[in-house]
């Protein structure tokens, strides 16, 4: 059981706060349950709005070089390959590797090394040597105990930007409709305030705006819907006590017999072109990322 903190956002040591928070939190997914999801991960939905977005706000300049930390599956390191770049593609799941490794040889792309490694990894151990990119990117990857330790290593790495991406709700794996319906709204965290802040107090001037991603979430059964939004629940209020926690739960059942709907595209390819399910949500689930980037030269 996790102990009980309220983040109140008011610090004067932000990475304190940040360590505090994690501690507070649930465990975050390891490498293992990473290799397991890779399993229904594909590349084909690349390149995509958020992708897209992401690569226009970083604005790397031709022939620039590129350390992509926590690559996934190779959402910005395909387009980047594609268009030439020296891209160096890092992740701690070889799951994910072996997907992009996968991809890179069908499209014929030669420019991109994949490289297996965490956060908390010794990164020169690894060939990553500092100012031996020019842009680095970490792209829905920050998952660290120690933030101000994470972004001082892409800043070590790069020699000229930084570009990432935090969630600005509880998790890009939570419905903020189901959050607001249960009265959780006010207590979920704000990843991007803390890096923003940690940033300033280091002396960058942190550009900051936000990418909008939609996601369409389908189930075969209604039985599958509510222990997915159980689960997310739960997540949900990792910081609250079990009574406020229980309290949240008891209202999500007919919430969620509210919101499901047959699915009109059943069957069909879904966004990562795996078969959609027979129910889904009236409205998909709309995701604010706050995109971070600062110069480094």
């Amino acid at each position: 059981m996790t102990e009980s903190f309220t983040p109140l956002l008011t610090t004067t040591d932000w990475n304190a706060e940040w360590m505090q928070l994690q501690k507070a939190r649930r465990h975050r997914d390891s490498a293992v349950y990473w290799n397991e999801r890779a399993k229904t991960f594909t590349s084909k939905d690349y390149p995509n709005p958020y992708v897209n977005s992401f690569l226009e706000r970083a604005g790397v300049a031709p022939e620039e070089s590129v350390f992509d930390m926590g690559c996934g599956t190779g959402a910005l390191a395909l387009p980047l390959g594609e268009a030439g770049h020296a891209v160096t593609a890092a992740d701690f799941s070889e799951g994910m590797l072996s997907i992009l490794r996968g991809e890179l040889e069908a499209r014929g792309i030669k420019s991109v090394h994949c490289e297996q490694m965490s956060w908390e990894d010794d990164w020169e151990e690894h060939g990553i040597a500092p100012k031996s990119h020019d842009v680095c990117t970490a792209s829905r990857s920050i998952a660290v105990d120690d933030m101000r330790a994470a972004l001082l290593k892409l800043t070590m790495v790069a020699r000229r930007r930084v570009c990432i991406t935090l969630p600005t709700g509880a998790s890009p794996r939570t419905d903020d409709h189901v959050i607001e319906a249960l009265g959780l709204a006010s207590r979920v965290g704000r990843d991007h305030l803390y890096a923003v802040n940690i940033l300033s107090s280091m002396g960058f001037e942190p550009e900051l705006t936000y990418i909008k991603s939609s996601r369409h979430d389908t189930f075969e059964t209604f039985d599958d819907a509510l222990r997915k939004y159980d689960d997310m629940v739960r997540k949900a209020c990792a910081l609250l006590p079990e009574t406020r926690t229980q309290i949240a739960l008891s209202k999500l059942k007919p919430w969620l017999e509210a919101q499901i709907v047959e699915n009109e595209d059943a069957g069909k390819p879904g966004e990562r072109g795996i078969p959609q399910g027979a129910l889904r949500l009236r409205e998909p689930r709309t995701i604010t990322w706050a995109f971070i980037a600062w110069n480094v030269d």
